[in-house]
């Protein structure tokens, strides 16, 4: 299952900044909002006042005309008729089944200049502008009030004994701010987002190529491809001093093979003349002991070399013919007359280093031999691997030994006796040739016993 999220640094700092923003927005839109109701509701409550506060409606109509109301103004086309601004009645403006807005009254009992002993009671309500009889009576027909709502606040004043009841019709919400809002969010995001996008490519382009440099030099150790440093100046030290990096890195391996080489060379030089001397003596049984011990050191010094040499190869892996390479391994072990055979399966192809990949094989099947008594080799496809697979019947390995069997000169034997144990190169071998490819080497103990390797390939 894939993440939905970008993997590339590109795209999650773009994704980082996009969810930035839009919370960033929602909380300014919600504040924008808080703050517009507010006021809206403060220019109600104002205008209500204002116009309770007047004693009559000639005189309240007088001062409307020197003093609105501040932050409020009905639309004009459903302005309301006088007679509704300011209404004198002998009982309450609720309805029944109505109550007061506690709230609001409670607000506007504070915004009142009048003398508080004056207040014998203060109602406010909301209600649909038909629902209310004067409305309805005076100027139903007339106005246009489709989702607005007529808010009407009723004082008693205590010396009169009356009830002054004023109207506000108040409009439904008008939602172009919120469009304004939109607008804007997509114009930052377009100016902000695409800034950052041209300014993280001059980033992420170099640090893309800098890392397919180092998968390209992990694989071949080869220097040719380096690239010129370029971008910041952080990535232009980065990009110079890993050059500078793989320089010294090839160097010191082109040194190790000399070294390696001079070696190998010195040894078996050695090696060869012992087994020329060997011929002179006489007791064919200690001869013979001799000459398997000389041969014991030329394998394992094969081996040593083989393993330090192991991720230098010169030419690029080919597409190969698995199953064609295990029997021909196979082939290899029953010409020796050992038990080894070949399951039968489907043809799998697979790029690998031939020479490695084959020995690598023959050292699992060698030590499937050596320890289980003999070998049956299986080469299958897992998905996008390739799985050379060998069993046998031995005793296995404990499982907390597992781990330590990949290490060098670890054996499955515990004595030294290299007729059983050998030098414990092997299988470090085996690992160290499919991590050259990509790959690794898993072992297992089977349930029915016995021991599985398994050198799992990349098919790429």
């Amino acid at each position: 299952m894939t993440r939905p999220w970008p993997r590339s640094l590109l795209g999650q700092v773009l994704l980082a900044v996009a969810v930035a923003l839009l919370i960033a927005q929602t909380i300014s839109a919600v504040l924008l909002y808080r703050a517009a109701e507010e006021r809206r509701e403060s220019a109600i409550l104002h205008s209500l006042a204002f116009r309770l506060e007047a004693p009559s409606p000639q005189l309240r109509e007088h001062m409307m005309m020197r003093r609105p109301p501040p932050h409020f103004r009905e639309r004009r086309d459903i302005r309301l008729p006088r007679a509704l601004r300011l209404e004198v009645k002998d009982r309450s403006p609720l309805l029944p089944g109505e109550t007061s807005d506690s709230s609001r009254a409670a607000a506007l009992r504070e915004i009142l200049s009048d003398d508080e002993a004056s207040i014998a009671d203060l109602v406010v309500v909301a209600r649909q502008p038909q629902s209310d009889p004067a409305f309805a009576r005076v100027a139903g027909p007339l106005l246009d009030t489709r989702g607005g709502k007529l808010i009407v606040a009723g004082l008693h004043d205590a010396q009169t004994g009356q009830w002054r009841v004023a109207r506000v019709f108040v409009p439904a919400t008008d939602n172009r701010a919120l469009g304004t809002l939109v607008v804007q969010t997509i114009v930052l995001y377009l100016v902000l987002v695409g800034i950052l996008a041209l300014l993280l490519r001059r980033i992420t382009n170099p640090l893309a190529a800098l890392t397919n440099r180092l998968e390209r030099f992990s694989r071949t150790q080869d220097t040719d491809g380096q690239f010129e440093p370029r971008g910041p100046d952080d990535l232009r030290r980065l990009i110079a001093a890993h050059n500078a990096m793989e320089a010294r890195i090839v160097a010191m391996l082109d040194e190790k093979d000399v070294m390696l080489g001079a070696i190998g060379h010195d040894l078996k030089t050695p090696l060869a003349a012992l087994r020329v001397r060997i011929e002179s003596v006489e007791d064919e049984a200690e001869r013979a002991r001799m000459a398997a011990g000389i041969e014991d050191i030329t394998r394992s010094l094969d081996d040593i070399l083989s393993l330090a040499r192991v991720g230098r190869a010169s030419e690029s892996p080919e597409r190969t013919d698995l199953s064609a390479l295990a029997a021909a391994v196979v082939e290899e072990f029953e010409d020796m007359g050992e038990p080894v055979t070949l399951a039968e399966g489907k043809r799998v192809v697979g790029p690998v280093h031939v020479t490695w990949a084959r020995r690598a094989l023959r050292n699992l099947v060698s030590n499937a031999v050596r320890y289980g008594g003999g070998a049956e080799v299986a080469v299958v496809r897992d998905g996008n691997e390739s799985v050379l697979r060998v069993t046998d019947d031995g005793p296995g390995i404990p499982p907390e030994r597992i781990a330590a069997m990949l290490e060098p000169f670890t054996r499955g034997e515990a004595s030294r006796n290299r007729e059983t144990g050998g030098a414990g190169l092997g299988l470090t071998l085996a690992r160290a040739i499919a991590e050259q490819h990509g790959g690794q080497l898993v072992l297992a103990n089977r349930p029915e016993g016995g021991l599985q390797a398994e050198l799992r390939l990349p098919i790429g």
